[in-house]
């Protein structure tokens, strides 16, 4: 797939994100495409940040990594960011905290004890989302609903990192009904702890899910496939 094809996905896509809007009363302006660029060459997501996508989501540090070097004057000169979306292990977290600008997916005090060291040893303010399994999916990462709390004041009492809000992944199994529940779930944990005033940041729904996402009040939209094509 060529610009022509990632462009024609890109604005569909956005299309789709204001319909929904629409519908759910709300501004297209108040939610965030991540253009989720995971197992996607440097090539096609430069063509990708030249269509508009100015927010890119990787999944594993190593990869980002790897990549990083040939994208980020172009993500640069956009004033884009890089998002770290997948499961971060504690071995990663030094790479990972130079990398992205914002962090999706910490889900436990350790992890976010190891982020806030890491980000002191360069003077950073690491922003980064705390991931809540609402599925009760064993096969997803995540907190425990009911360790939320805990989670989010551990994280407000260190210096260098800066919680900005939630986030989630859909249910493999349950079909929109079950997408729904979860993502209902999540906006009650920030409503119960603090409301968009402390966490104003809601990441939840993707490619076959996200419109389900932003009725629930998503403000951030992890899309991959919709605009880069399935992956092989």
């Amino acid at each position: 797939m060529g610009a022509v094809g990632i462009l024609s996905n890109l604005q569909s896509v956005q299309q789709r994100i204001a319909g929904a809007a629409a519908q759910a009363g709300r501004s297209p302006e108040q939610i965030k495409l991540v253009a989720v660029s995971k197992t996607i060459a440097a090539e096609r997501i430069i063509e990708a940040i030249h269509c508009g996508a100015t927010i890119l989501g990787e999944n594993r540090v190593q990869e980002a990594k790897e990549k990083w070097s040939s994208i980020t004057l172009h993500l640069h000169e956009c004033r884009g960011e890089l998002h770290l979306i997948g499961h971060l292990q504690r071995n990663k977290v030094k790479d990972a905290v130079r990398l992205f600008d914002l962090i999706h997916s910490v889900d436990s005090i350790r992890l976010a004890e190891e982020i806030d060291t890491r980000a002191v040893a360069i003077g950073k303010v690491q922003r980064v989302l705390v991931e809540v399994n609402t599925s009760g999916e064993a096969s997803k990462s995540g907190v425990e609903p009911s360790k939320t709390g805990e989670l989010i004041e551990t994280i407000l009492r260190l210096q260098n990192i800066r919680l900005e809000g939630l986030m989630t992944v859909g249910p493999l199994f349950g079909g929109s009904s079950g997408a729904r529940e979860s993502f209902q779930l999540l906006r009650k944990l920030r409503d119960q702890f603090g409301g968009e005033k402390l966490l104003p940041e809601l990441s939840m729904g993707m490619s076959g899910d996200f419109e389900i996402a932003i009725a629930e009040g998503a403000n951030l939209v992890r899309i991959g496939s919709a605009i880069f094509g399935a992956r092989t």
